[in-house]
């Protein structure tokens, strides 16, 4: 399959995916994909892709810079060897890499995916990656604090440096050996510190030679006084390197103890490269995810071939196995016939490598064993090179292999020979492939092709369109039309004389002349339909457009709408809480002076009525920040008539009612709303869905049904002496409330001494109460332990 998938150019999409990879291993690993037969394996590969397009849209991609291949290093750190400072730092830095994708997916985990088990795989160790970056700096320098031992002898290298550099500055300093020396200067040779003197003065100064100058004019001593100091030098320089020596031994022994998990992490790493690298091919192909199959389905719509420039290509749509198992594809030279069949063996071959398709969504490729071409190496848009030998010996080897898992494209099937024979051999390799269940689409210039497309159950014509009056291709594949060859008219077009084309003409066969006719009225009403197809496509997505901006006004004013209206009913809360509580104070007030003088009438009429007003206006006021204002129908009718009983709304208070008589003769209704009796129009009510609920006689219900008010917090202290638990908590609670709503900040509530049940339960009670601030029992002048002081937040 190696051959037939290069022949359809799959080896330079590799190689557009190994450019996107950022390691050589992940490189080399996209170059060695192989298309993927199995069709679970198969779509595993798509979905990785898709995942990782879906990442890469939302997240940006991680970042795969850096990566080396250190497992080879690795293991002979396992195995006791000793790696250099270059191998320690590529280590390090591969942990870098690794503890960035492993940040990355962190930061992404919002979001689950099929790549979860490869990102899981990598293991960030930043315990050997910190234990690496704090010996080794660079490629030839280990870190002073690497060991307290490598400390103290560059320490002392650094004293015994400065002690000798001193002395010999001081020589050469010397007015004495100012005509001695070449250069007052001090510098090195051997690893020794030394001063350069003239030639002839070389025996002025007492010492060992080191070495001399091109010219021999200068000669480098080491002065006696300095050749202990420097040979000190010299062995804590060995020394430093016997304890680096053994640093390197101990760290490469630890980086060989995380050879497993690190060596994992880095081929989850380097097979995720390539994942991402494919989702960043699909990007720039413009490619989607399409469907696969094991059923030798294929449908492709706007396929654009990869590797011709974006500029250039021509989408085609092209399908295979929806009715016919054999495309037998014809049209003229340089028509686009040869690109077709590469786009379909390229993109399926692609598919099953895991690679997105360059094709619009809706597309479905079939998953094969094999995808098997014929098609010559030299073969271009605009010519046919391939020879008859060439391609019979290729369609021979297809024919030993092909199967009813086989996919077989054959270019320009049969040429090359007698056209007679040529025609009859084509047919019977179709005929002999189809045998096999194979999958085929070939091209063809042969009329016996096309007759026996017609003629053939299965099998299907395909043309390549070609534009006569300017004499280019359109490259756009019409399935179920022959195409025709326009010889005549490409010849006449291009200047050969109106005589030889006549007589060309006129020696063809009359039923090869009727046949051509056929194919261009074909031809013609396929271009109609097309077009009348793309005009009903193109309405189709301007209606689409136009609701998808109407239902986009639509959601907008309904938001415009409900943040108004919450709004509203915000600020109807926070004035129908003042109200309360200046109606409840005020109740409070009233009750107060009730108690006080029990025989004034006028005083308990006030509170009376006061506390109707209450009910009446806070009920409104709920109402009114509850429920949203509905539209009315200014054109509304009863669906029925009224019945006392029913429920109804009044139009223009948006109260609800019950009806307590039936309508008179013009119109007027008797109804109770609220607190009160009052008449109306029948043409302001709206009936409610509720049954009629019957009233006493149509009078006002008894004052048993009233809502009762509940009692309020007048004074700042509640007794709960002699109540069962459960009620006492209940009137606790209600107390509360109307404390709240009251502004009372702080009460006594009244248990006793007795058992201390009761105050046990009005202590555990307030510890969860949400309301209750602090609380304490009493103090001597309170009420002592009968009595708990209650503060409120």
């Amino acid at each position: 399959m190696k051959k037939h998938a290069k022949t359809l150019e799959l080896d330079q999409i590799l190689a557009l995916l190994a450019q996107k990879c950022a390691c050589d291993d992940a490189k080399q690993l996209a170059l060695a994909l192989v298309p993927e037969p199995d069709l679970q394996l198969a779509q595993a590969l798509i979905n990785q892709t898709r995942d990782a397009h879906m990442l890469l849209a939302r997240f940006g991609g991680p970042a795969f810079g850096g990566l080396l291949h250190i497992n080879n290093a690795l293991r002979r750190a396992q195995a006791g060897g000793v790696l250099t400072l270059r191998e320690l730092l590529q280590i390090a830095q591969v942990l870098r890499v690794l503890r960035g994708i492993a940040t990355w997916r962190e930061g992404s985990a919002g979001v689950e995916c099929c790549l979860d088990a490869l990102f899981g795989g990598i293991q960030p160790n930043k315990y050997l990656e910190d234990a690496i970056g704090g010996v080794v700096l660079s490629e030839d320098r280990v870190a002073d604090h690497a060991s307290p031992a490598l400390a103290d002898i560059r320490r002392k290298i650094r004293q015994q440096e400065s002690s000798v550099r001193s002395k010999l500055e001081a020589l050469t300093r010397s007015p004495a050996y100012a005509k001695i020396l070449q250069e007052s200067l001090v510098t090195m040779r051997g690893g020794r510190f030394v001063v350069p003197v003239k030639a002839e003065h070389r025996g002025e100064i007492p010492g060992l030679v080191h070495d001399a100058s091109a010219s021999g004019a200068t000669v480098f001593i080491e002065p006696m006084a300095v050749v202990e100091a420097n040979n000190e030098i010299r062995v804590l320089q060995g020394k430093e390197r016997e304890e680096i020596e053994r640093i390197l031994v101990a760290l490469s022994q630890l980086a060989g103890s995380f050879y497993d998990s690190v060596a994992a992490s880095y081929d989850c790493a380097v097979e995720l490269n390539v994942i991402f690298a494919k989702a960043h091919l699909a990007y720039d192909m413009h490619a989607s995810v399409p469907t696969l199959n094991n059923e030798g389905k294929i449908l492709l719509r706007r396929a654009r071939h990869p590797l011709i420039s974006k500029d250039k290509v021509v989408p085609i749509n092209l399908q295979l196995g929806f009715g016919f198992d054999t495309l037998v594809i014809t049209g003229p030279n340089t028509g686009g016939k040869t690109v077709t069949l590469k786009t379909l063996g390229l993109l399926t071959l692609m598919a099953m490598c895991g690679l997105l398709l360059p094709v619009d969504d809706g597309s479905t490729v079939a998953v094969w064993n094999q995808v098997l071409a014929d098609i010559g190496d030299e073969q271009s848009i605009a010519q046919n090179l391939s020879t008859f030998s060439s391609h019979m010996t290729n369609i021979i080897s297809i024919l030993k292999v092909a199967n009813s898992r086989s996919l077989a494209l054959i270019d320009e099937l049969g040429a090359g020979t007698d056209p007679v024979e040529g025609a009859a051999l084509a047919t019977a390799i179709l005929e002999a492939l189809r045998g096999k269940g194979a999958k085929l689409a070939a091209t063809t210039h042969y009329a016996e092709l096309k007759a026996y497309a017609l003629n053939t159950p299965g099998v299907e014509n395909g043309s390549c369109e070609f534009d006569v009056e300017t004499l280019r291709p359109t490259y756009r594949l019409l399935i179920g039309v022959p195409g025709r060859s326009n010889a005549f008219a490409i010849s006449e077009r291009l200047g050969l004389p109106g005589g030889v084309v006549a007589r060309a003409q006129a020696l063809v066969s009359g039923e090869s002349t009727r046949f051509e006719d056929v194919l261009g009225q074909l031809e013609q009403r396929q271009h109609l339909a097309d077009a009348a197809r793309d005009e009903a496509e193109r309405l189709r997505l301007q209606a689409r457009q136009a609701l998808e901006q109407v239902e986009q006004i639509k959601n907008e004013a309904t938001q415009k709408q409900q943040k108004i209206l919450e709004d509203a009913r915000a600020a109807g809360r926070q004035i129908a809480e003042k109200a309360k509580r200046e109606s409840y104070a005020l109740v409070g007030e009233l009750e107060r002076l009730k108690k006080e003088k029990d025989s004034a009438k006028n005083i308990d009429e006030l509170a009376r009525r006061a506390r109707a007003a209450l009910k009446k206006g806070l009920d409104s006021l709920d109402d009114a920040t509850r429920n949203p204002p509905e539209a009315e129908d200014d054109d509304y009718v009863l669906p029925r008539p009224l019945q006392i009983g029913d429920r109804v709304r009044l139009a223009d208070t948006k109260t609800e009612a019950e009806v307590l008589e039936l309508p008179d003769t013009k119109g007027g209704v008797k109804v109770w709303a609220g607190s009160m009796a009052m008449r109306t129009n029948a043409s302001n009510l709206r009936l409610l869905k509720q049954k009629p609920v019957p009233l006493h006689g149509g009078k006002r219900r008894p004052k048993s049904e009233e809502p009762v008010q509940p009692c309020v917090a007048a004074e700042t202290r509640i007794d709960l002496r002699g109540l069962p638990v459960e009620e006492c908590l209940d009137k606790l609670d209600l107390y509360i409330d109307q404390a709240l709503r009251t502004g009372l900040h702080e009460f006594t509530v009244v248990h006793g001494k007795g058992t201390g049940a009761l105050r046990a339960a009005v202590q555990q009670y307030l510890r969860k109460s949400p309301y209750v601030k602090t609380h304490r029992l009493g103090v001597y002048g309170e009420g002592e332990n009968g009595v708990t002081i209650v503060e409120l937040k």
